[in-house]
């Protein structure tokens, strides 16, 4: 059974990118030894080869996903995102052209163009999805917890579209209580 915060398939790469941070416990899988590799080849992709600077494709990865979580904190927000971030984007995107091509059944898809490489053609990837996913209305509901000390990366099914805790049960109980106790604090 499919977890009801996991993206659809068009995002899921956007938001296992993006989860390759877990902020609460510091530990980041993007640039742990191999990490990148390890993220392709999940995804059907194939691993960095010789000719690819694999610390700089990390770079760039990196900051490719720290600019789409500000987008998802936006998201989260019920905001535009901030200009910074969309020219962070924009700037990153361009690396990664995209074609129109026609699936065996007649459907036209974005996909990578050709010849991309290493996380050029990751970020075609991402950049497909994203456009996917705005076409068909599902873009701003991939979102980032609000907690600060969180910042997971979730798809939020609620019928109309506000959460802003990747888990009621640990974030949005942890900022209920943070709230209560301020209430206590002030009226005390």
């Amino acid at each position: 059974m499919a977890d009801n915060r996991t993206a659809p398939v068009s995002l899921l790469p956007v938001q296992d990118l993006m989860n390759t941070l877990d902020i609460e416990i510091g530990a980041d899988t993007l640039t742990a030894d191999g990490g990148l590799d390890a993220f392709l080849t999940a995804h059907g992709l194939p691993p960095l080869t010789p000719q690819d600077d694999g610390p700089a494709a990390v770079r760039v990865l990196t900051e490719l996903r720290e600019a789409l979580r500000a987008v998802c904190l936006a998201h989260t927000a019920g905001r535009p995102p901030a200009p910074a971030d969309t020219r962070t984007l924009d700037r990153l995107l361009a690396r990664a052209p995209l074609v129109l091509a026609v699936a065996p059944g007649g459907a036209p898809a974005l996909r990578p163009a050709a010849g991309l490489r290493g996380a050029d053609h990751l970020t075609a990837v991402l950049a497909a999805g994203v456009a996917t996913a705005a076409a068909d209305g599902s873009w701003p509901r991939l979102k980032a917890c609000a907690a600060h000390d969180c910042h997971w990366v979730f798809y939020d099914r609620s019928p109309a579209g506000r959460s802003r805790w990747c888990s009621m049960a640990v974030c949005g109980s942890r900022a209920k209580m943070r709230s209560y106790r301020a209430r206590r604090a002030e009226s005390g």
